[in-house]
């Protein structure tokens, strides 16, 4: 061994003392270390619900037959909707209607990104404890709810679609992220799951997911390198990965969690309230209610311009008597996001270069997300490949949640299909700071894991008793421009001078991407090894905090299901006096008069009553009225029916309404 060797052996980097950074001396060998449960793309404009079972997939259809609901959430003075209902009232309940929560959540409150959004929201953030929150009024007090909150609420909402349509319990969930989420983002939203009442048993990456959906029944004789293409309302992700005998292997990824339909709709909201501006000298930007309406066309706009090559956009009396009017073509749009499509492509430059293959060496490339049938998008990623046809083959709306649908059936071991193998990699890196604000990285980007990592450091001064251990996020060559995660004190290090004791950390993370750190001085053993799990950083929810929410949440439900059972009362009664209506019209000529007569009557006083008592009533009210009012029908329609052998009519519902 020379000398210089010998010397570069025996040196070993520095730890700083407390609050100061730590050294790297030398990376160590890596060493990769049937219950129902549903599967959920909870998305930033809207989410899927999907279960499979036995090889085979379905995506579960909310309370309206929809198969996609809306990541909103609206408050009243009297209840709570989520999905479908809340998207209905956000022109006329602005300030009280949340979107958008997905892109707050796990983020602080003086990230640059929040401090853009709030600007263009039509309800009002503020900051809570240096998160973002956003206050509404509901149950005729003002509330101030947490991103994770909202995210709960709609979770909350697709857990009892799930056990409706599935007819029992449903506890466990797999929930997918962008692959570009960092740790904190990740943890929020399994907190998020947590304040639902669902167990998040894996974090799985869209792109990930999608590919399984693609992938799953694709019976290849050689490895298969597939780019999915992953831009939705308010994300968008590229990964590329190896597809060889049901293994899905990730092997890099890039994106951004702030782009997608969102953002292209913004651009087109401004343009729309300059040529209104322009044409009536009224500037809307402040008014939230016109503001509402002309977001929710331009985005309905945008969704046509997808099949047509131009659209008006029209809306009656839009703000003090004014009627908006305005053309919108393809091209229009196309130009004022130009910019934006372009930012599209940076992604897929860079997980190429990252993996080190050729544009022609890509097999497939599978584009997933509602803003993918966007045209340009489309021609764009096209001409970025040379031409080469892409694989649209998938529901792009549906195909994250049924790759999570899935991936949760193998876990829950209720597959019985092909068997897979899914191996996901770090969107990020993840490190320690070194001396000077460094970043040293320990699991690199692209890793796959589950993983485990470990590198020797020692300390900086003679005599040093402990360090500090900083744990950090990010990309950047300094700490300071990633993101913080956690951080540890190791005591007991035995006095020597500097560079003499040897302090391995470790880095551990698991099948969802949470990290755990450890570190321990090697001369005194494991024993008095030091560990932090980054659940949760200062800015994610405390264990109280969620037992918290997870109280409130059940009063508002309990609240909630006497609202549920009134309002289902009210409308089986309603029901049931329509229903008697019709059949009266049906069956006049053969009745005698006077019948025909008293339950027309009796038609007409119900209905008087239910306008009169619809907000002062209550359960038991209803309930009464509905006895009196079968009773009553009972004896004097009952013939009619009878004589016709037809004897289903109880409570004279109209075809179920």
């Amino acid at each position: 061994m020379s000398k210089l060797t010998k010397i570069a052996t025996m040196m070993v980097i520095i730890i700083a003392i407390l609050g100061s950074s730590l050294q790297p001396v030398a990376a160590q060998t890596d060493t990769i270390v049937g219950e129902r449960i549903i599967g959920i793309d909870l998305g930033t404009t809207q989410s899927v619900l999907a279960f499979s079972i036995d090889g085979k997939s379905v995506v579960i259809p909310n309370d309206q037959g929809n198969r996609i609901t809306p990541s909103i959430v609206g408050f009243t003075d009297n209840e709570m909707v989520v999905g479908d209902a809340a998207y209905n009232q956000m022109s006329t309940n602005p300030k009280n209607t949340i979107f958008d929560a997905k892109r707050f959540i796990g983020r602080n409150w003086d990230d640059p990104t929040v401090q853009r959004d709030i600007k263009l929201l039509p309800f009002e953030v503020i900051n809570k404890n240096n998160k973002p929150h956003f206050r509404v009024f509901y149950k005729e007090e003002t509330h101030f709810f947490s991103a994770e909150e909202i995210s709960a609420m709609v979770l909350k909402k697709l857990k009892q679609t799930a056990e409706s349509y599935l007819g029992g319990d449903v506890k466990k969930a797999v929930i997918t992220v962008p692959a570009y989420f960092d740790d904190a983002q990740k943890q929020a939203t399994k907190d998020a799951g947590t304040i639902a009442g669902l167990d998040v048993v894996r974090i799985i990456n869209e792109p990930t997911s999608a590919a399984i959906a693609y992938g799953i029944d694709k019976n290849r004789n050689s490895e298969t390198k597939i780019i999915v293409f992953d831009l939705g309302g308010g994300t968008f992700d590229v990964s590329l990965l190896t597809l060889d005998d049901g293994i899905f292997e990730v092997e890099a990824t890039g994106g951004d969690t702030h782009l997608g339909g969102e953002d292209f709709d913004e651009n087109v909201l401004k343009y729309m309230i300059k040529q209104f501006k322009k044409k009536t000298n009224i500037d809307i930007s402040k008014n939230d209610r016109a503001l509402s309406k002309l977001r929710k066309e331009c985005e309905k706009a945008k969704r046509a311009l997808s099949s047509t090559k131009q659209i008006k956009i029209e809306i009656e009396n839009l703000i003090n008597g004014q009627d908006f009017s305005e053309m919108l073509t393809r091209a229009r749009f196309e130009d004022l996001n130009a910019r934006l499509f372009r930012k599209t492509l940076k992604p897929l430059e860079q997980i190429l270069k990252d993996s080190g293959l050729k544009k022609n060496e890509i097999d497939e490339v599978v584009l997933v997300g509602g803003s993918t049938r966007i045209p340009k998008i489309q021609q764009m990623v096209k001409d970025f490949f040379n031409g080469k046809e892409l694989n649209r083959g998938v529901n792009p709306d549906e195909a994250v949640g049924i790759g999570a649908s899935i991936q949760a059936a193998i876990i829950g071991d209720h597959w019985d299909g092909k068997d897979i193998l899914v191996i996901d990699a770090a969107g990020l890196s993840f490190g320690i700071e070194t001396v000077g604000g460094i970043m040293t990285k320990i699991i690199p980007r692209n890793t796959p894991f589950p993983v485990s990592k470990s590198q020797i450091f020692s300390t900086h001064q003679d005599n040093q008793d402990s360090v500090l251990i900083k744990i950090f996020q990010g990309e950047r060559a300094e700490t300071k421009n990633n993101r913080f995660l956690g951080e540890f004190m190791l005591s007991g290090i035995p006095p020597k001078p500097r560079g003499i004791p040897q302090i391995e950390v470790r880095f551990e993370m698991d099948a969802n991407g949470i990290l755990q750190v450890e570190a321990y001085e090697k001369s005194i053993g494991d024993g008095h090894k030091q560990s932090l799990t980054i659940t949760r950083d200062s800015h994610n929810l405390s264990e109280d905090e969620i037992n918290r929410i997870v109280a409130e949440f059940e009063k508002f439900a309990a609240d909630d299901e006497e609202i549920l059972k009134r309002t289902e009362a009210k409308n089986k009664l309603e029901s049931s006096v329509f229903g008697l209506k019709s059949k009266l019209y049906d069956k006049k000529d053969e009745m005698d008069g006077n019948d025909y007569d008293e339950l027309m009557e009796l038609c007409t006083e119900m209905s008087q009553w239910i306008d009169d008592n619809a907000d002062s009533a209550e359960y038991d009210d209803f309930i009464e009225k509905q006895q009196e009012f079968d009773e009553i029908v009972q004896q004097t329609f009952g013939q009619y029916q009878d004589s016709h052998g037809n004897h289903d009519n109880d409570h004279f519902d109209h075809e179920d309404l």
